[in-house]
């Protein structure tokens, strides 16, 4: 794998937004110290990618509900959850702890630094939910769903794998569809789901706190199904990544 996740610092992307906002209290410094370390994901762990164990990404966990919910219902996955907020990372943290939980590994730092780095065709599921809107046109260009992470992320999930997307914000649900009937991005994938704004099986898609403030404040949550449109292992030139 690339040795470039080893030190993301050096790498090209620029990663927008706060990294802490509140200082950690005594167990979570204690946990980042002690638990984390054995739960950090880097590129040396080529294992994880060679037992045909089933494996999902969460882009952005933000506290870190879903992915716990996730891995308690589904002990036999291996759960990589993406994020660079440090409090974030410490609210899961402290979940893993509660519940033992030994089927997740931390990628403490933007996601697209991790997806560049992985295997083709070596994951079953990429989850984002409810990611920052970036709602100024001029930070359009910092959303995460753009044609090269859709490029990408085809060329990482594996046959009948699936990106599943949720917003509660508009403009980002219409940048979603948008991005995706793209000409250069539409035969790589296609939408499961008839009616975005159904709520799916809260089972199968635990609800997050995101959610929930966004039904407090009425705001319509949007959710995507994305499977990739054709099977055949893709290579990062043909991806055009």
């Amino acid at each position: 794998m690339n040795q470039s996740l080893v030190n993301p610092s050096q790498h090209r992307k620029t990663l927008y937004g706060r990294r802490q906002s509140r200082p950690l209290k005594d167990r979570q410094k204690a946990l980042f110290d002690a638990l984390l370390p054995s739960i950090i994901f880097s590129s040396l762990e080529d294992e994880l990618f060679s037992d045909q164990k089933s494996i999902w990404v969460e882009i952005g966990f933000g506290s870190g509900e879903h992915l716990c919910k996730q891995a308690l219902s589904h002990p036999d996955v291996t759960f990589i959850g993406c994020e660079p907020f440090v409090n974030g990372v410490a609210s899961l943290l402290s979940q893993v702890a509660d519940y033992n939980l030994k089927n997740i590994k931390i990628f403490q730092n933007d996601a697209r630094f991790l997806l560049e780095t992985l295997p083709s065709a070596s994951l079953d599921k990429v989850i984002l939910l409810f990611p920052d809107p970036w709602p100024k046109k001029r930070h359009f260009k910092r959303r995460f769903v753009q044609k090269e992470t859709i490029k990408e992320i085809h060329r990482l999930l594996k046959q009948g794998g699936e990106w599943r997307i949720a917003t509660d914000h508009e403009g980002y649900a219409y940048w979603v569809d948008e991005q995706f009937k793209d000409p250069e991005i539409s035969s790589l994938f296609t939408q499961q789901r008839q009616d975005i704004y159904v709520r799916p099986d809260i089972n199968e898609w635990p609800e997050t706190r995101y959610e929930e403030k966004a039904k407090l404040e009425f705001r319509k949550s949007a959710f995507f199904s994305f499977t990739p449109a054709y099977t055949q292992s893709v290579s990062k030139s043909q991806a055009g990544v």
